[in-house]
């Protein structure tokens, strides 16, 4: 008796979370118009904000194919506020079984250009799917078919592509058009296509139709599966079946920490994220940067992530693979160890910080969403196939775009598209995932539950670090994702900075404390934001303005 209970209680869990009778409202903040509109629809007819994160993942992997697909991967950080769970979904890539150290190397032990970023080889196995299919079954309400139904109406009839879409494209012109099935879907004829023209993807329909109808299946066993082995292997990939039958998303404790009564939630490892933007913030925890000048106020923000990332390149890897001292890197008394190497009026060179490693970088056109309802359920989920079209390579028949996350291991200086090695914990060994910096991340005070992240490779954390401090200053969700920018990731050296990030009179100040400083050749970043503030019972949203996202508050009246 006890144990039929238990089931029904779970079961009415599952089914009532994110939803009550009555009035039921959201806000949702994606990268892409049609993705926030695929989770708006998924609420109204009746679905929770799991099911809507579902949605929003599938419509994405659709109309932004620059920044993740079904080829690719990602995180999704999770709160049922019914139950006050907490969990992190990792769906990041798999290294192939056969891959290896020296893979992406000659016989001189050089790195091959370009050959851990574009092509078959270059892609690990790919998470998306069965992400979406667990996230649907076991916390969503409604059937997976009706949740990707948006996602496969996009692809099937089309959609307007945009101005950032055509630039990436452009960006990334050469390698598409190596494959004859890459260029099929995104040329015309050979040609660039013009701005709003319609971009159709019947084959990419196909294979969300037979994961809407087989599930798990439907991706990684029968048709779709053999066309994307055996196009892998032809293509001089290393993929087989038993990678497709091996491939697990994985649910693990997310991390947390405080920061002047602020909780902060954030991704585990298999990404570096949610450790390094603790460990940052508990290095700021002792000082009172809001009182500081603007100066001092940069420069300490600064030295605590140079500290921060310098662990992330020494520590981080993927957890099933390593020990990771957690803990420690967690302890703000090891935090405090690391404040006191900092003076206020001068920098410490990066190579005096202890170990030789240098942080790895990730591709920048990743993507992020953030959901929140009335009640506190919640989702912010960071997804990537890593360069902006991922390898370039689509495997014959099925529409998908493969990722090369496999340049995110560390093989060798130069191997990766950023020309930078990483910490030995994130060598390339089978079957393992490769370190992300993917930060999607909850801050709670009390009355305000923020939900936020951002693409932007290796300067995610920082760009969620500075929009941690401005919650803690009381800001809104507008001004988290349209802050300046400025970022240091320990190796190269030098501080970056957003043009106008920085006053004359900051980066003078700042370079006579000793910062080598360089303006970024763009603005970066696409930050996805949504709040809920339980005083006055009203949700918001932003979408940066350096995107062409949508931010949007509505659901059932």
């Amino acid at each position: 008796m006890l144990k039929k209970y238990a089931v029904t209680l779970i079961l009415f869990i599952t089914f009532w979370s994110g939803s009550h009778a009555g009035t039921f409202k959201v806000a949702i903040a994606s990268a892409h118009p049609l993705a926030t509109d695929a989770g708006l629809e998924i609420i109204r007819k009746g679905g929770n904000v799991f099911d809507a994160a579902v949605a929003v993942s599938a419509a994405l992997a659709v109309v932004e194919p620059t920044g993740s697909g079904l080829g690719g991967g990602g995180y999704w950080l999770l709160h049922r506020e019914i139950d006050a769970l907490d969990t992190l979904i990792d769906g990041r890539e798999k290294a192939p079984l056969a891959a290896h150290k020296a893979m992406f190397l000659d016989k001189k032990g050089n790195a091959v250009p370009n050959l851990s970023l574009d092509g078959a080889l270059a892609a690990a196995i790919p998470g998306l799917p069965a992400a979406l299919v667990h996230l649907s079954e076991k916390y969503g309400r409604l059937p997976l078919s009706e949740s990707l139904r948006p996602a496969i109406r996009y692809a099937q009839n089309g959609f307007a592509v945009g101005n950032k879409y055509l630039k990436l494209l452009k960006f990334r012109a050469e390698v598409l058009k190596k494959y004859p099935q890459t260029a099929k879907i995104f040329f015309t004829d050979g040609e660039f296509p013009k701005a709003y023209s319609i971009l159709r993807q019947a084959d990419l329909a196909n294979t969300l139709n037979r994961l809407a109808i087989a599930g798990r299946a439907g991706f990684y066993n029968g048709d779709i599966a053999d066309k994307l082995v055996n196009t892998v292997r032809k293509a001089g990939g290393i993929w087989t079946q038993e990678d497709l039958d091996n491939y697990q998303i994985v649910e693990r404790k997310p991390v947390t920490g405080d920061y002047h009564g602020i909780k902060i939630t954030s991704a585990a490892p298999s990404s570096s994220g949610g450790i390094v933007l603790i460990e940052a913030l508990n290095i700021l925890s002792d000082y009172d940067l809001q009182h500081a000048d603007a100066i001092t106020q940069k420069h300490l923000i600064t030295e605590a992530m140079r500290r921060a990332y310098h662990d992330r390149a020494l520590y981080l890897g993927d957890s099933d693979f390593i020990d990771i001292p957690v803990k420690r890197l967690l302890s703000k008394d090891y935090a405090a160890g690391l404040r006191s190497s900092i003076r206020s009026d001068k920098t410490l060179p990066s190579a005096l910080l202890s170990g030789d490693d240098l942080p790895q970088p990730e591709g920048t056109h990743t993507t992020h969403f953030s959901i929140i309802d009335d009640t506190g359920n919640r989702v912010a989920a960071t997804l990537s196939i890593n360069f902006p079209f991922g390898s370039g390579f689509v495997a014959e028949g099925t529409g998908v775009l493969l990722n090369d996350e496999m340049d995110d291991f560390v093989s060798h200086k130069g191997a990766n598209g950023y020309g930078l090695v990483g910490g030995t914990a994130n060598a390339i060994v089978p079957g393992k995932r490769m370190l992300s910096s993917m930060t999607p991340t909850f801050l709670e005070d009390g009355p305000r539950i923020a939900v936020l992240g951002t693409p932007g490779g290796s300067r995610i954390i920082s760009m969620v670090l500075l929009a941690a401090l401005d919650f803690a200053q009381g800001n809104t969700p507008e001004s988290w994702v349209n802050l300046p920018r400025f970022h240091h990731q320990f190796m190269p050296d030098v501080l970056e900075y957003e043009q106008n990030a920085l006053t004359d009179a900051e980066l003078a100040g700042l370079v006579a404390r000793g910062h080598q400083t360089q303006e970024a050749r763009y603005r970066y970043g696409d930050m996805q934001a949504a709040m809920l503030d339980k005083t006055t019972h009203t949700l918001s949203a932003a979408s940066d303005r350096r995107g062409e996202g949508r931010a949007v508050v509505g659901g059932l009246e």
